[in-house]
């Protein structure tokens, strides 16, 4: 062979090594920094919980003002209605004071009380309708039974004292008179 082909003849000598690689990996972390790092994520986590945890207790607290605002003045608008109506009965009085007609203060108070119906109904406030109606003890309140022979026992046969509901709730029951069954003749 030629010195020129075995030149290009891969050297097979025994102590021939390929060039050192540059290291891929990182050095290696000492279990000391290993140590400070998570200490220092626990801390960062610990201060992220602290912050989260008075975030939510201001929420809380923010809240709970809000809401015992709203208790607080919820009948605000009713009162708003009201007063007008109660400015009306006081014109009423005041000129019951200076002897007027008795039929136009019996005008004004009627209006005053029609003014109160419809200040009730805007606040769904509604009136129970009992005379005539079966006897319910969830919506009456008797005061009276009254032995009537036309009216089934347990009729309204009238009303005392006006009820009412709030949406799905009695606000006052109706106090009435119920219609019992008529007394036979004699017997006891």
């Amino acid at each position: 062979m030629s010195p020129v082909a075995e030149s290009q003849k891969p050297a097979q000598d025994a102590d021939w090594a390929p060039p050192p690689e540059a290291p891929t990996q990182p050095p290696a972390v000492t279990l000391e920094e290993q140590l400070q790092a998570a200490i220092a994520e626990r801390d960062a986590l610990m201060q992220k919980w602290l912050l989260a945890v008075a975030d939510f207790d201001n929420y809380r607290r923010r809240v709970q003002k809000e809401a015992e605002q709203e208790r607080r003045y919820a009948v605000l608008p009713l009162a708003r209605d009201l007063l007008p109506a109660l400015d009306n009965l006081h014109r009423a009085l005041e000129a019951s004071k200076n002897g007027g007609d008795v039929k136009q203060l019996v005008q004004g108070v009627q209006m005053v009380a029609k003014q109160f119906d419809e200040i009730f109904a805007r606040h769904a406030v509604v009136p129970i309708n009992a005379t005539g109606k079966p006897f319910d003890p969830n919506l009456h309140q008797a005061l009276q039974q009254v032995p009537t022979p036309d009216k089934p026992p347990m009729t309204v046969l009238a009303e005392y004292e006006r009820g009412y509901t709030l949406h799905d709730r009695v606000v006052r029951p109706s106090t009435v008179i119920v219609s019992a069954p008529a007394a036979e003749g004699g017997k006891n």
